[in-house]
């Protein structure tokens, strides 16, 4: 299965028909462009209770990533891969798949940074070829010319691409929303965006998380009344857990401690690490101090804001240790109070209510999106009417939609007739997607399978 000088294939092996693992596959004229190397979670077996009835235990997860097999068996024809964004569901596979790839890659630099910390684990580390991209830059990569087109998600430095061939243009929406106050980093490119109907584009491949969802997404910038609103009316210790990549967030936080007179301290790994990627590329100030967590047990509770991991109740995660009295530096107390600042992921519903349960035991307060009397958590995703718009700018021919499981997917399509697109082709993992010479879906062309982590080792899930 090699595409000649006429065809251009979209082939996504992660990442469509479900939220995570995205891994996709772009071909043309005999060469393969990888778009994104994602990570997602699975929950273990951890009882047979029957012949047809197992429980599952959703504090032990397991690591699973796409297959590469496919591409690896063509690993010379690769010409690249990139690196749309930070998100693990985007670059969390590629310290386990490069030494199978072994090819250069493309991002930006804030991504470049945060997957440096990640390498930087493995013993191959010096020998990958990290290009450093910005908003705006046009660069041929094999017979592929790649535009990044800035915009803005939950993290910083997200990226659309428009990927061009002398077949065929593509625009790979990656993750993204249309927000023009994101805190951190700049605003989407409003203007290109406009502008892309001119460029005669053949298919929009296009998120759809949000595509069920009605009306626009919240702004980041619109957190800050209700952030604020709660902390300043907190009388002891207050823990906030969000996700640790959503710098806008610890932007907010940081600013809401200052005007509340308390200390800003951060817990868990990725938290810190992602804090010292946003200092080290120039995206958060370097004078916001936060506290060494060696000090926060011994000041006083109604002086101190803290920044969590662990909002989906992950089991070696600060907030959960805290939860469970066994957080080394301090203990929650009656009378503090932790704010979910995010959205329960669908299939962590019951660990976070355990988690949530635990906390109340200890008599803290425990505020959630849905508690909240002002906005508190705003999704990294558009949502119907983001999209609509977005069909509507670039005018494509066809619509792809990925990044969603079915019914997402499928409300996607709805919003891409809505907005005018001739032709919509839903598939998932494994189809392939034909752009040129004609526009087709070949189902099953090839099995989507994916590897489990357990140990060091990659196995088949």
């Amino acid at each position: 299965m090699t595409p000649d000088s006429e065809d251009l294939w979209f082939l996504p092996l992660g990442g469509c028909g479900e939220i995570g693992m995205n891994f996709n596959l772009y071909g043309h004229d005999g060469k393969w462009l990888i778009i994104d190397c994602g990570l997602t979670f699975s929950d273990a077996p951890d009882e047979t209770t029957s012949e047809t009835t197992t429980r599952r235990n959703p504090a032990t997860r397991h690591v699973q990533m796409a297959d590469p097999e496919f591409i690896v068996s063509k690993r010379d024809d690769i010409v690249g891969m990139i690196i749309t964004h930070a998100h693990e569901d985007h670059i969390g596979a590629v310290q386990y798949l490069w030494p199978e790839l072994r090819c250069p890659i493309f991002t930006t630099a804030f991504t470049a940074n945060i997957l440096h910390r990640k390498l930087s684990e493995t013993r191959f580390h010096e020998e990958v070829p990290v290009r450093i991209v910005e908003r705006g830059d046009r660069i041929d990569i094999g017979p592929f010319n790649v535009e990044w087109i800035g915009m803005t998600h939950s993290v910083p430095e997200p990226f659309s691409l428009l990927i061009t061939t002398p077949v065929g243009k593509v625009f790979h929406s990656g993750d993204w929303k249309l927000d023009s106050t994101p805190v951190v980093g700049q605003p989407f490119d409003i203007e290109r965006c406009k502008s892309l109907h001119a460029e005669n584009i053949d298919a929009i491949v296009c998120d759809s998380t949000n595509a069920n969802v009605p009306g626009k997404t919240l702004s980041e910038a619109a957190l800050y009344p209700g952030l604020k609103q709660v902390i300043e009316n907190a009388t002891g210790r207050v823990v906030v857990t969000c996700f640790g990549s959503n710098l806008a967030r610890v932007a907010t936080l940081a600013r809401i401690a200052k005007e509340t007179d308390r200390h800003l301290g951060l817990l868990g790994r990725s938290m810190i690490n992602m804090v010292s990627a946003g200092r080290a590329t120039g995206l958060l100030p370097v004078d916001e101090v936060s506290v060494d967590p060696a000090h926060l047990g011994y000041l006083p509770p109604e002086t101190v804001l803290l920044l969590a991991t662990g909002s989906q109740g992950e089991p070696r995660t600060a907030l959960n240790r805290l939860s469970m009295n066994n957080f080394r530096d301090m203990n929650l107390q009656a009378g503090d109070t932790v704010i979910f600042s995010s959205r329960v992921i669908p299939g962590n519903e019951t660990v976070v209510e355990a988690l949530i349960a635990r906390l109340e035991s200890m008599d803290v307060t425990v505020v959630t999106e849905r508690s909240a009397e002002l906005p508190i958590h705003a999704s990294g995703h558009p949502a119907a009417d983001e999209i609509r718009t977005m069909y509507e700018w670039v005018q494509a021919d066809v619509a792809i939609p990925v990044h969603g499981e079915p019914e997402h997917m499928q409300a996607n399509v709805e919003l891409a007739i809505e907005a005018g697109v001739p032709r919509q082709l839903c598939g998932e993992n494994g189809d392939l997607f034909t752009i040129s010479p004609n526009r087709s879906i070949r189902r099953n062309a090839y099995h989507a399978g994916r590897l489990t982590l357990q140990g060091n080792k990659l196995v088949p899930a």
